[in-house]
């Protein structure tokens, strides 16, 4: 389970880019109830998306040249320019340069093997997502990829995680957990891209816990956002339903199914 309580490889921030924050803003705190703190100068305008005060994203404008609209995941490292290092070993790539953020932290954007985007982060003084597992904040990640096994190593080999395959009809889901956790630290999946009618490249996908996934899927619509996969329930994980913001940003939502003890 995603928590805060951040360790190396686990997942401890999102981010949004975006043509239009304003817009962004406002789409998502119709659905999540999100509140857009903007940054000053300084960060280039990187802003927080709020929830209740706390973290619950961060976001900022950017251009074509950026790269399409997209959410992006980072994860906890102790060493941003080692693990980039071990990135490019293992046949990766480094798209942005470790780069000091003030006295926030260390971050680098990575691509792996696939060319799939994705962000590591060295804490400083901000220590990642405020808020996780809460309606409207992230609880889960899952990678589509074409080759599961070579997603696997690679991640293995470049932040440590391990895999724990999860029996369901029909087939085996394939999870992540950091290195050294039990099974219970799962926080996400990787899923082959075949399962996903419609995309022709690698991605990582974000989930969003929501108390209601109808109604996010019906304000979805309404906000101009598209549906990629309708409400639908999934025995054993809950409620969920793939969207999009209405600039093509993924995302999904999910009521998770309580853990049994």
């Amino acid at each position: 389970m995603l928590t805060t309580r951040y360790v190396t490889g686990a997942p401890n921030w999102i981010d949004l880019g975006t043509p239009d924050i304003d817009g962004a803003a406002a789409f998502y705190g119709e659905l999540f109830g999100w509140r857009f703190q903007p940054g000053g100068p300084e960060v280039g305008g990187y802003g927080l998306f709020q929830l209740g005060g706390r973290a619950a994203a961060g976001g900022m404008q950017t251009t074509p040249e950026q790269g399409p609209p997209s959410w992006t995941a980072y994860f906890q490292t102790s060493d941003v320019d080692a693990t980039a290092k071990a990135a490019e070993q293992a046949r990766g790539s480094v798209l942005m340069q470790p780069m000091d953020v003030l006295d926030l932290g260390r971050m680098a954007i990575l691509a792996d093997r696939a060319g799939v985007r994705f962000g590591l982060w060295q804490p400083g003084r901000n220590k990642g997502l405020e808020v996780v597992q809460e309606h409207g904040s992230l609880c889960w990640l899952e990678l589509y990829t074409a080759d599961v096994p070579a997603a696997a190593a690679f991640y293995h080999s470049v932040l440590g995680l391990e895999t724990f395959p999860l029996d369901f009809p029909g087939g085996t889901y394939t999870t992540f957990v950091p290195a050294g956790e039990s099974e219970d630290a799962m926080f996400g999946g990787v899923v082959p891209l075949a399962d996903d009618p419609g995309e022709e490249e690698a991605y990582w996908l974000p989930y969003f816990e929501v108390t209601d996934p109808d109604a996010i899927v019906a304000r979805t619509r309404e906000l101009g956002g598209a549906i990629r996969m309708p409400a639908t329930d999934l025995p054993g994980a809950g409620r969920l339903a793939k969207l999009a913001d209405p600039h093509g940003a993924r995302f999904a939502v999910i009521r998770s199914e309580p853990r049994a003890d």
